[in-house]
């Protein structure tokens, strides 16, 4: 082993942000396991039973939840998985589909030791032999050279697999990754049992987050109370945050959670236009008034007394120019594309949303369309097979109310006030990948 790796001298945690990003080349590149051992130190042992329950009690102290959309406390998927019977497994879900997200790409691409330190720490905790490593195409290459320089050093006590997984919105599912992973489409299915009870293989399976093993890497290193030093009593920690649309320097940025949303505009330089609207949270999210949005603190609590919530943590600013009936429509029509098609919510309402919305920007009948919506929304809501359609249904019903005058105008008058045409909300240029 190399004495990068063989190295216990005390390092010393990131004091204020960054933290993940504390240890980022300027050069673009990947950070190699030597340079990142220099930067965090080695990873602290756990072994045997009671040294996991310890590691699994202070990721319980720290706080963490997850990173991936659900915010679902680790902690407490760690104790689900570990009070099952049989030898578990580990899955991290890099899969990232929303198109807006890009967090756990950046990682994947620049840092992936920090979060294959996490998935390492969590198997070792649980008693699990392998890790399973979902990707896409575009992150195999940076994950295939991290973990063959740890195989080469005999870090891991885990075996590392990595599973190339379509690029479609619906594949980084948990179910669906764990479904994949057993020779079976990249889909949602029907549960239960949930893959902490039975998953991959059949065995108790633990799916996080790329992003939320990386801060499991750090809070196995620095402890429960450094962790807390950031963020709010309920949500602490950083996170990060893809942001786009009209800002000055679009780009992934770590940020403490509670923090208001105008001071991370102001890391990225700034709004390049007049902004009405901000969708939080993702295809899966809201849209909410550019001015209240901004002011609010980025955690779930500061978010909700507006209807939001940080979800996958993709924020885009629309430019004033632009129609948010328009780009709704457009997401809605992938969305529905997108679906698992498994359940009549997805396969009819979603497609039938979608054409509503597009009647309504470009007629004949834009008035019979609204109301169709005003139907449809609430029929839909809970009846899916997967959690698609709820996503979907949201993220339109936030549209209509924050663009409620442009949906009447587009209703009265054929046409809203936009004046920009090129689209803002980032979608595939090509087909999904075959599932």
């Amino acid at each position: 082993m190399s004495a990068a790796v063989q190295e216990t001298r005390r390092i010393a945690p990131p004091a204020g942000l960054p933290r993940l990003f504390a240890g980022i080349r300027s050069d673009g590149r990947a950070v190699d396991l030597g340079a990142h051992v220099d930067r965090y130190g080695a990873l602290p042992p756990v072994r045997g039973r009671q040294s996991g329950s310890a590691f699994i009690g202070a990721v319980a102290a720290s706080g963490l939840q997850g990173r991936g959309g659900g915010g679902f406390p680790t902690a407490t998927k760690l104790e689900a998985v570990a009070a099952q019977r049989g030898r578990p497994v580990v899955v991290v879900n890099g899969t990232e589909g929303e198109p807006p997200s890009r967090k756990d790409k950046v990682l994947l691409a620049y840092l992936p030791h920090l979060v294959l330190d996490g998935a390492s720490l969590a198997a070792s905790a649980l008693g699990a032999a392998d890790v399973f490593v979902a990707v896409g195409r575009a992150s195999h290459d940076s994950v295939a050279h991290a973990v063959a320089e740890r195989r080469r050093q005999g870090l891991d006590s885990a075996r590392f697999h990595i599973v190339v997984v379509p690029d479609a919105f619906v594949a980084g599912e948990e179910t669906a990754l764990v479904n994949f992973i057993n020779g079976g489409p990249a889909l949602p299915t029907f549960t239960p049992p949930r893959p902490y009870e039975r998953g991959v293989q059949g065995a108790p399976t633990l799916v996080q987050n790329a992003e939320t093993l990386a801060h499991l890497a750090l809070v196995g290193r620095f402890g429960p109370a450094w962790f807390r030093a950031l963020g709010t009593d309920d949500e602490p920690g950083s996170a990060l945050v893809s942001l786009s649309g009209a800002v000055r320097r679009p780009g992934v940025y770590e940020v403490s959670l509670g923090s208001p949303l105008r001071d991370l505009v102001a890391q990225a330089g700034g709004l390049t236009d007049g902004v009405d609207a901000i969708l939080v949270g993702g295809y899966f999210g809201t849209w909410l008034p550019a001015d209240a949005a901004l002011d609010a603190p980025l955690s779930d609590a500061g978010l909700a007394p507006l209807g939001g919530a940080l979800g996958a943590r993709s924020i885009v600013a629309l430019p004033a120019g632009s129609c948010g009936v328009r780009e709704t429509a457009r997401v809605a029509r992938y969305l529905a594309v997108e679906s698992a098609g498994q359940c009549g919510p997805c396969v009819h309402g979603l497609a039938a949303v979608a054409d509503d919305l597009l009647n309504i920007v470009r007629g004949p009948d834009a008035e019979a369309s609204r109301r169709a919506l005003d139907r449809r929304l609430p029929q839909l809501e809970g009846r899916g097979a997967c959690r698609h359609p709820d996503g979907a249904m949201r993220f339109v019903a936030s549209a209509l109310r924050v663009f409620a005058r442009e949906v009447e105008l587009h209703v009265t008058h054929g046409r809203c006030t936009a004046v920009v045409r090129q689209p803002v909300l980032p979608l595939p240029t090509r087909p999904a990948a075959t599932r």
